[in-house]
């Protein structure tokens, strides 16, 4: 294996956060949406869609605040706590990012999300991106929450997102000690705030095209940029043969706006 190889390996791999947090009983511009409410006791539920690289960013750019008030006017109605916005400038590697955009709508819970998704006012949300977005431009899924809350600021952050396992059992035995190994280095490589999430299904209630979502967000690109360098990250990526390589990832960089 080439030393540019094992690096990009490195990089991609080191991008998970603390344990998780085990799931209880039974239980950009001026017009993008704001936060609400403080999170809630139990976990959160996420509307996730991610954007796929624009054939015009320029004309998306255009229109997507006139999409984020649409969003931000009907947030009471579906129920929404927080929107989370981000722009990915780079995969791990230093290349394209596999993907443009991201927006997150936090719930309080599964429930409230179920809710929130038969609304008239996630309906008009939806039939907005035709406006700006092709047909096959974005991937929509629906994630819950499986990690420790934070309110920390997230300006800048590194996120891998998991492909489906082929495996699934044999991942799930072993994330918990890769989380380990983040976890102990989490002072070295300087992140503030991990979110851990699984994807249940995409928004037509169809088996999700992903499978997990890991984001480290850190106080600065700068702190980001010195973070990816530590030894502390180097030997999470040291982690990723075994439990990574049997269905792969998505590795990006990105700010929040």
């Amino acid at each position: 294996m080439t030393h540019r190889y094992a690096a990009i390996l490195l990089l991609t791999a080191a991008c998970a956060a603390p344990k998780e947090t085990p799931k209880p009983a039974d239980t950009t511009a001026a017009a993008a949406p704001v936060a609400a409410a403080p999170a809630p006791a139990g976990p959160q539920a996420i509307v996730t869609v991610l954007y796929k690289q624009p054939k015009n960013p320029a004309a998306f750019e255009k229109y997507y605040p006139t999409h984020l008030k649409i969003v931000g006017d009907a947030q009471a109605e579906i129920g929404f706590t927080k929107a989370e916005l981000t722009k990915f400038t780079a995969a791990l590697d230093g290349r394209k990012p596999a993907f443009y955009r991201q927006a997150e709508l936090y719930f309080p819970s599964m429930d409230a999300l179920q809710k929130g998704v038969k609304t008239p006012g996630f309906a008009k949300v939806g039939e907005d991106f035709k406006n700006f977005v092709a047909p096959d431009g974005l991937v929509g899924m629906i994630a819950e929450e499986t990690g420790e809350k934070s309110d920390a600021p997230c300006p800048a952050l590194v996120t891998v997102i998991y492909n489906t396992p082929k495996d699934a059992a044999a991942f799930e035995a072993y994330y918990p000690k890769h989380l380990d190994v983040v976890g102990a280095g989490k002072s070295e490589i300087g992140f503030v705030r991990a979110d851990l999430t699984k994807f249940t299904s995409n928004l037509d209630g169809s088996a999700p095209a992903m499978y997990r979502q890991a984001e480290l967000c850190f106080d600065s690109m700068e702190s980001l940029q010195k973070g990816l360098k530590t030894t502390a990250f180097m030997n999470v990526g040291h982690d990723f043969p075994n439990f990574v390589a049997q269905n792969g990832m998505i590795g990006l960089i990105g700010t929040q706006q």
